[in-house]
């Protein structure tokens, strides 16, 4: 539970990412760490990437490769130059006395870094991810402490993220625990099945809302009906509404006829152009 503080927004890349360098580990290794990159604004952290870092850990002391972390970083640059280092994770329920000497690193390359405990052994059955942030505390001039408070943590993605976090979900129901990619049509079709359930439950809300009486006028959505009516969702509907483009259908129809064959050209053409090649080596075999 968040004390003070920013939000921490974690993408599901992340946390793919750190179970795999987990899974990935040194033999004899109890834990991996990695350093976070990502964007941080006035209210929140948003964590979009992270790459692990090579460690050594025993009871009495930790050495860790930090030339490797900062060649890593440049490298991150050049690919999402708006990236930057937000803090490091370590991989565990807990947080060790190593954390405090490998925290103090990260304060030298970021502003009030983030530390993120990924608990992929699932101790507490299930894989608790829990952020946090440091904080002195002691008497000035003598032995001075570090505290680390816990910041809220929430899940985002990206649309082109949310494909794969649905092809997860759907191994979870399956026996081997494997699921293949589905088709673009399967695809398309399940993104279709979807708006039609949303607008079959904004029907419904509507339906509720307003009296027999009036129905037919979409623009009275604060009249008493079965169920009070709330502004915020009407100013939602209203807006939802005046996004929708005026089209007529032959309009549409037309439009989406022309796309359609281009993108049948586009296919045609790069089907060509594999035979092409194919073709070109074999020739060059002779």
């Amino acid at each position: 539970m968040s004390v003070y503080g920013p939000v921490v927004k974690i993408h599901p890349v992340v946390l793919a990412s750190i179970s795999d360098s987990y899974e990935r580990r040194n033999e004899g290794a109890s834990r991996v760490i990695g350093t976070l990159l990502g964007t941080i604004d006035k209210h929140s952290i948003e964590v979009t990437n992270c790459f692990s870092v090579p460690h050594n850990e025993s009871e009495d002391e930790v050495a860790v490769d930090m030339e490797f972390a900062k060649n890593m970083y440049e490298l991150h640059k050049r690919v999402s130059p708006t990236e930057v280092i937000i803090g490091w994770y370590a991989t565990g329920f807990d947080i060790t006395e190593h954390s405090v000497l490998i925290h103090e690193y990260y304060s030298r390359e970021a502003t009030n870094p983030i530390h993120l405990t990924v608990d992929t052994a699932l101790q507490s059955g299930k894989m608790n991810i829990r952020a946090y942030v440091s904080a002195q505390m002691g008497v000035p001039g003598r032995t001075v402490g570090v505290m680390f408070t816990p910041l809220s943590v929430k899940y985002i993605y990206y649309d082109t993220e949310r494909i794969g976090v649905d092809l997860l979900q759907r191994t979870r129901a399956a026996p081997s625990r494997t699921k293949g990619l589905t088709s673009d049509l399967s695809q398309v079709g399940g993104a279709a099945s979807r708006v039609q359930d949303m607008l079959t439950t904004v029907l419904a809300y509507i339906e509720d809302v307003l009296p027999v009486a009036d129905r037919s006028f979409v623009i009275d959505l604060f009249q008493s009906g079965k169920v009070t009516a709330d502004n915020s969702v009407g100013r939602f509907l209203t807006d939802l509404v005046n996004k929708v483009p005026t089209i007529s259908a032959e309009d549409f129809e037309n439009m989406l006829n022309s796309n359609i064959n281009d993108l049948l050209m586009v296919t045609y053409l790069s089907n060509l152009t594999q035979a092409q090649i194919a073709l070109n080596e074999k020739l060059v075999l002779l």
